[in-house]
């Protein structure tokens, strides 16, 4: 089913290298809109972080805290990867600024984070944790949208199955519209006294009751139902094309209005169009 756009989630694992913490918090919006708050030292992992969130993730705000509180150790170690790197990316730097050797100052070097780290702690190993419980974090995140998500899919279904309502009693309606539109011609020309040729009649009423039809806005609206239903039982991202949907049994609610003929019609129309805002501010949570 569809997946909401509003959805938490906290884990936290512990160890000997002390205590990871990932929350997450999603919101909707338009696009995948991701903030991200990472301790010090973390912000080498980044990249994978965001990876991953982004193939979890297509719509919505999402907030990302990361806390980590490590084991007192009682001494520093050199990562020595980052240091290497650090070292390649400065001797690419003097390539491209065409400038001679240069010492990098160590002291300059050790603010990059991360560099130094806890006597006691496996960079390797506490990246393998943090990311695999970021991993175990997202699917309790997804879990929660599935399930507000299931919940929105049977508000959204209960407007559908209204407005059906509202389209089938208006088809029932139809002769009855039709032969009140003749009914109150007839009176009106009589209370004129006018005498008309019965075939300019005929003709005259095939074009007014054209205007007044409302069997086309029916159909199409029928036809935006069906697509609907079958939107929402898809298990993809489908925020973008229920707005659209929204739109079109918007313009065709308005349509209708526009040829209300009599009270009866006059309500429906009024009703659809509650009824479709109704799901238009359900939807803006859909992701």
């Amino acid at each position: 089913m569809i997946r909401s756009m509003t959805g938490f989630a906290r884990r936290e694992r512990h160890g000997d290298w002390g205590t990871l913490i990932w929350e997450l918090r999603t919101v909707n919006h338009r696009f995948l809109d991701i903030n991200l708050r990472l301790p010090e030292g973390f912000s080498v992992y980044e990249s994978a972080i965001r990876a991953r969130l982004q193939k979890s993730l297509l719509r919505g705000r999402v907030d990302v805290w990361l806390r980590f509180q490590e084991v007192e150790s009682g001494g520093l170690r050199l990562n020595r990867d980052l240091a290497g790197q650090l070292q390649a990316v400065y001797g690419e730097l003097l390539q491209c600024w065409n400038l001679r050797e240069a010492v990098l100052n160590p002291l300059d070097a050790l603010r990059w984070p991360g560099l130094v780290q806890s006597a006691g702690m496996d960079s390797a190993v506490l990246e393998e944790e943090m990311l695999a419980l970021l991993d175990s974090t997202l699917a309790e995140l997804q879990t929660s949208r599935e399930r507000e998500g299931a919940a929105l899919a049977q508000i959204l279904l209960s407007r559908v199955e209204a407005i059906a309502e509202q389209t089938r009693a208006l088809r029932a309606h139809l002769p009855e519209l039709e032969e009140g539109l003749r009914k109150r011609l007839q009176t009106r020309l009589a209370d004129l006294a006018l005498q008309v040729d019965p075939q300019r009649w005929e003709q005259e009423m095939v074009f007014y009751l054209q205007r007044q039809d409302t069997a086309e806005e029916l159909d199409r609206l029928d036809t935006h139902l069906a697509e609907l239903r079958r939107v929402l039982a898809r298990r993809e991202a489908v925020g973008r094309r229920l707005d659209f949907l929204m739109q079109e049994l918007n313009r065709e609610a308005n349509t209708l209005a526009s040829k209300a003929a009599d009270s009866q019609v006059t309500f429906a129309s009024v009703e659809l169009k509650v009824l479709i805002e109704q799901m238009r501010e359900q939807v803006q949570n859909v992701e």
